[in-house]
C-alpha cells in the first residue's frame, strides 16, 4: 500500500502499546508481546478473527517503561500508525508470549477510550491525507520532497549496490511516491525512539519532510567519516560495507557510533574465531563453517539469524576436545570412599576396580553402572562421592517423569523454540567431556505421543554406539565414550529389557540395623546438629536411644526417616536451648539492677530464691535423650512388635517380601466355615498369588490322609462341605509375586490341622505341584526385614543358600536359617515339634496342644 489515500482503516480500533519502536506508516516492524492486556488483544483479535478487518490494530508507542503488573492503563500517545499484523508467532520459552510482524498502514489520533479491559478499544480519526507532489512540483513542498530523494539516493549510492537488499532498496526508492519516503526511510536509518516518535507526530507533510531530512543528512555524513577513516581496500569493499550483520535495512549498519566499536569487537569475527579454536573434530568443524558463511549472508531480523546464532555459539560451547584428569590414587580413593559412606562394600570395590584398570590402560571407556536399591540407601550420594574420588565434574539429570525422546535428543532445528537435550545440555553446563553423569529414577521414565525416552537411550548407554551420539538440536555425532554414566533405580521390573542389559547392575540393598546406627552417629546427627544450629555440648543423642529410634519408630530400608526423625528431636532440643538462653538474660538484667544497696540485696535474694522454685530454671547441659525424653519429642512408638500377638491362632504365618521400598514381612491369615468347597482371596492379590493360592490347595488335598487334615467334621477331604477365605493385610497395598506360596502352605496347614505356627518363623518360596520349593530373589532384603521384625527363624529355598553370603556376618548368627528343598521340610521347619505332631490326641479337640514351642 504505497499511500493512506485509497486506505480506509476502522472507525474503532483495539491499541496495541509497544515500549520497543516506534512504527511508521510504510514501515514494518516485529514486535515482541508479553504484556497482559497486549496478550488479550492477541488472543482475541488476531488468532480468533477471520476477516482483514481484525487484523488491523492500532500501535501507540509507550515512552514509558513497561509495568507487566500494573491494572492501570499508562497514559496514550495521542498519534499512533494503524497497522496490519502480517503474521503471528507464538512461543513458551523463556515465558508465554507472541511476535508480531505489523506493516505500518497510516496514522490516526486517539479521539476517545472506550474500554480499557481486557484490552484498549478506541474511536480514531484518520489522519493522513497526503497531497500529491507531482500536482505541484515547483512549490514548496515539491522542492523539499526533491531535496529529499536527492539525499536518500545520494545515501543509497554509497552502499555496496551489489548486495540484493541494497539493489532493492534503489529500486523501492524510484517505484514510491515522494510523500511516503520520510517515513520509509526514518525508519530505516539509524534513529533514535525520541526522533522517530517526532517524525509520527508530524501530521503535516511538509513538516514531516523538515522533520526526516536532517536525519538524512546526518546520516550521510556518518558514513563518509566512516568511510575516510577506515579507508577499505578495493577488495575488501564487499567486506566492510555490505557483509556486516546483514541487518533487513543496510543503512543501519554504517552509523558512526556501531562502526565505532572496530573489528575486534565484531560479533561474528569473535565468533568465527572460537570456531576455529574449539578444537572441534572435522565434521563438526565443516557445519560449523558453513553455518558461519550463511549468518553472515542473512538479515538479523530474519527468525533464523538467531537460531543460527544460538546454535553456533552452543557448537563453541561444548566441551570437544576438554576433559579432566583422574584421581587415580586407590588408597586414597578408598580413604575418601570410607569416609563419606558406611558399608556399601560393593559398590566401593567397583569403583577401585575400575580406578585400577585406568591406571593399566588411560584409554579405558567410562562403563554404565545402574544403582538399583530402595530409597534413602545412598545411591545418588554415593554417585557425588564417585565423582569427587576420581576427581570429576558431576552432573544430575533426573528422569523421574520424562516422556518425551525430545529431553534425551533434543530437538530438531525446524521447530520453534528447539534446544538440545539433556546429555548436551549436561556436558555444556560441566565444561569437560568425562564428567560422571547421574540418571536418577531411570525406573521411572514414562512413553507418550512424543516417543519413548528409554528408547532414546540405548544410545547413550551402549558403550560400542555412543561414542557418536548424534543429538537431534546438534545434528553432529558427539564422543559420549568417556563419560561415567550411573544410573539410580528402585527396582528393575520397569526398565525396558534392552536398556537394562546395556548396564551394570549393582544392587544395593538396605541397611542392617547396626549399619544405621553407625551412619547416625557419623553423619546424620552431626549433620543435624550443624542444621539446626546445635553442638554436642548441647545435645547427645546415645546408641542405645538411637537403636530405639531405629526400631520403634521407622520401619525403612534407607534413612531417611531416620533423619528427619532426629532433625525432630534437634528442633524440640532447640526450643529448650532458646529458652534457657533468654532466663539467663532476664536473670543477669534483674541481678544489675538490684546492685545499689547491700540489704535490698539480701533481702532480693531471698525473694529471687523463692521465685526461682516457681520458674522452670535452665536445662542443663548436655540434653541426654533417654526414653522418656523420646516419647515426649516423638509420642508414642508407630511400630510395635505385634508378631507373636497375631499368631496366637490357627491359620497365621508369617512371610517375607520384597518391594521397590525393601524387605518386609507379610501376614497371611485363613479360616473355614461350612459352605460348598470354595476358596475366597482378599487383600489385592495378583494373578500369581491367586494361582499360588489354589496350587497350595491342591497340594493339601492331595497329602491330606498324610498329614492328618480332615474338614470341620473329620470327613478326610479337608474342603468338603467348608468354605477357606484366605486373606492378606493391608489389602489396600497391591501384591503379586511366586514367594508367598510355602507362606500360603503354611497357613492353610495350620488351619486345618488346627496347629499354631511358631511365632519366630517366617519364611520364603516358590512351590509346585509336586510339593518342591524353588528359589525366589530378593533374598537379602527380606532377611533384614526379619531381622528387623525381631524374627529368629527364616526359611528360605535350598538353591537360594548361595544368597546369604551377602547378608552381614553377624546378622547370620542371630538366625536360625533353614534351607527347605521341599514343602515337607518347611512345614517340619514352621511347627513346633514337626509337622505332623507325634501326639496321638486329635488337635480338632486340643487346640492348644501345639501351642508350645
Amino acid at each position: 500500500m504505497s499511500s493512506s489515500g485509497g486506505i480506509q482503516i476502522p472507525g474503532r480500533l483495539p491499541l496495541l502499546l509497544t515500549h520497543e519502536g516506534v512504527l511508521l506508516p510504510g514501515a514494518t516492524m516485529r514486535i515482541s508481546v508479553d504484556t497482559a492486556r497486549n496478550m488479550q488483544l492477541v488472543k482475541s483479535r488476531l488468532l480468533k478473527g477471520t476477516s482483514l478487518k481484525s487484523t488491523i490494530i492500532g500501535v501507540i508507542p509507550n515512552t514509558k517503561d513497561p509495568d507487566h503488573d500494573s491494572e492501570e492503563l499508562p497514559t496514550l500517545h495521542s498519534i499512533g500508525t494503524a497497522g496490519l499484523a502480517v503474521q503471528v508467532v507464538g512461543s513458551n520459552w523463556p515465558k508465554p508470549h507472541y511476535t508480531l510482524l505489523i506493516t505500518g498502514l497510516c496514522r490516526f489520533r486517539v479521539a476517545q477510550l472506550l474500554k480499557e479491559r481486557p484490552f484498549p478499544l478506541a474511536v480514531v480519526v484518520q489522519l493522513d491525507q497526503l497531497e500529491q507532489l507531482t500536482n505541484s512540483p515547483d512549490g514548496e513542498l515539491g522542492e523539499l520532497g526533491e531535496r529529499f530523494y536527492q539525499a536518500a539516493v545520494q545515501l543509497v549510492g554509497m552502499l555496496d549496490m551489489s548486495v540484493p537488499v541494497v539493489a532493492k532498496l534503489r529500486r523501492m526508492l524510484d517505484s514510491l511516491p515522494r510523500e511516503t519516503l520520510p517515513d520509509v526511510l526514518a525508519s530505516m536509518i539509524r534513529t533514535t525512539n525520541k526522533e522517530k516518535l517526532q517524525v509520527l507526530d508530524a501530521v503535516s507533510l511538509e513538516e514531516r519532510f523538515k522533520k526526516t531530512l536532517p536525519l538524512l543528512s546526518r546520516q550521510i555524513e556518518g558514513l563518509k567519516l566512516l568511510q575516510k577513516t577506515r579507508k577499505p581496500k578495493p577488495d575488501d569493499d564487499k567486506k566492510v560495507l555490505s557483509v556486516r550483520k546483514g541487518r533487513v535495512f543496510p543503512i543501519r549498519q554504517f552509523s558512526l557510533d556501531e562502526e565505532a566499536e572496530d573489528d575486534d569487537g565484531d560479533d561474528i569475527t569473535l565468533l568465527e574465531r572460537k570456531v576455529k579454536g574449539a578444537s572441534m573434530p572435522e565434521p563438526a568443524l565443516r557445519v560449523c563453517v558453513k553455518e558461519l558463511k550463511r549468518l553472515k549472508k542473512m538479515p538479523q531480523s530474519m527468525p533464523e539469524y538467531a537460531l543460527t546464532r544460538n546454535y553456533l555459539e552452543l557448537m563453541v560451547e561444548l566441551p570437544w576436545s576438554k576433559s579432566t584428569t583422574d584421581c587415580l590414587d586407590i588408597r586414597a580413593a578408598r580413604v575418601l570412599l570410607d569416609n563419606d559412606h558406611y558399608a556399601m562394600e560393593k559398590l566401593k570395590r567397583r569403583v577401585l576396580e575400575y580406578l585400577a584398570v585406568r591406571q593399566l590402560k588411560s584409554s579405558l571407556k567410562g562403563p554404565i553402572l545402574c544403582f538399583v536399591g530402595p530409597p534413602g540407601v545412598g545411591k545418588t550420594s554415593v554417585g557425588r562421592s564417585i565423582a569427587r574420588t576420581l576427581g570429576r565434574e558431576f552432573h544430575r539429570i533426573a528422569l523421574g517423569g520424562v516422556c518425551d525422546q525430545s529431553d534425551i535428543r533434543g530437538h530438531r532445528r525446524t521447530y520453534v523454540g528447539s534446544m538440545p537435550g539433556r546429555i548436551i545440555n549436561g556436558l555444556k553446563s560441566v565444561g569437560v567431556n568425562n564428567p560422571v553423569f547421574l540418571l536418577d529414577e531411570v525406573d521411572k521414565l514414562g512413553k507418550s505421543l512424543q516417543g519413548d525416552p528409554a528408547a532414546a537411550l540405548l544410545e547413550v548407554l551402549d558403550p560400542e554406539q555412543n561414542h557418536s551420539f548424534t543429538d537431534h538440536y546438534l545434528n553432529v555425532a558427539f564422543d559420549l565414550s568417556q563419560v561415567l554414566f550411573i544410573a539410580t533405580a528402585n527396582t528393575t521390573a520397569t526398565i525396558p529389557p534392552a536398556l537394562l542389559d546395556r548396564m551394570e547392575v549393582l544392587q544395593v540393598p538396605g541397611y542392617t540395623q547396626e549399619e544405621k546406627v553407625e551412619i547416625a552417629h557419623r553423619h546424620l546427627i552431626p549433620h543435624q546438629l550443624e542444621q539446626h544450629g546445635l553442638t554436642p555440648q548441647q545435645l547427645q543423642i546415645p546408641p542405645h536411644t538411637t537403636h530405639d529410634i531405629i526400631s520403634r519408630y521407622t520401619r525403612e530400608a534407607g534413612v531417611r526417616s531416620l533423619e528427619r526423625k532426629i532433625g525432630a528431636i534437634c528442633r524440640a532440643v532447640a526450643v529448650k536451648v532458646a529458652e534457657g538462653h533468654k532466663m539467663s538474660k532476664q536473670e543477669s538484667s534483674n541481678h544489675q539492677q538490684d546492685q545499689p544497696g547491700a540489704d535490698e540485696k539480701e533481702a532480693g535474694a531471698e525473694e529471687a530464691q523463692r521465685e526461682s522454685a516457681d520458674l522452670s530454671a535452665p536445662p542443663e547441659m548436655p540434653i541426654l535423650i533417654d526414653p522418656i525424653a523420646l516419647k515426649d519429642i516423638l509420642g508414642p512408638p508407630l511400630f510395635e512388635m505385634e508378631v507373636s500377638e497375631r499368631l496366637t491362632l490357627p491359620g497365621v504365618a508369617i512371610g517375607l517380601a520384597w518391594t521397590p521400598l525393601g524387605g518386609e514381612i507379610m501376614f497371611v491369615e485363613a479360616s473355614r466355615m461350612e459352605g460348598d468347597g470354595q476358596l475366597t482371596l482378599t487383600g489385592q492379590l495378583g494373578d500369581v498369588m491367586k494361582e499360588s493360592a489354589h496350587l497350595a490347595i491342591s497340594w493339601l488335598r492331595s497329602n491330606a490322609k498324610l498329614y492328618q487334615l480332615t474338614n470341620m467334621s473329620g470327613h478326610p477331604d479337608p474342603m468338603e462341605g467348608t468354605d477357606i477365605h484366605l486373606h492378606f493385610p493391608a489389602g489396600a497395598v497391591l501384591k503379586d509375586g511366586p514367594s508367598a506360596g510355602v507362606t500360603i502352605v503354611t497357613c492353610l496347614a495350620s488351619l486345618l490341622s488346627g496347629r499354631l505356627v511358631r511365632s519366630d518363623v517366617a519364611m520364603t518360596g516358590e512351590i509346585t505341584l509336586r510339593g518342591l520349593v524353588l528359589p525366589v530373589g530378593g533374598i537379602k532384603d527380606k532377611v533384614l526385614a526379619a531381622h528387623r521384625a525381631g524374627l529368629k527363624r527364616v526359611i528360605i529355598p535350598k538353591r537360594n543358600e548361595k544368597d546369604l553370603e551377602e547378608i552381614p556376618a553377624h546378622i547370620r548368627a542371630e538366625l536360625d536359617f533353614v534351607a527347605a528343598g521341599s514343602v515337607d521340610q518347611v512345614l517340619n521347619a514352621a511347627f513346633g515339634g514337626g509337622f505332623p505332631a507325634a501326639a496321638t490326641t486329635s488337635p480338632l479337640t486340643h487346640p492348644h496342644l501345639a501351642s508350645k514351642l
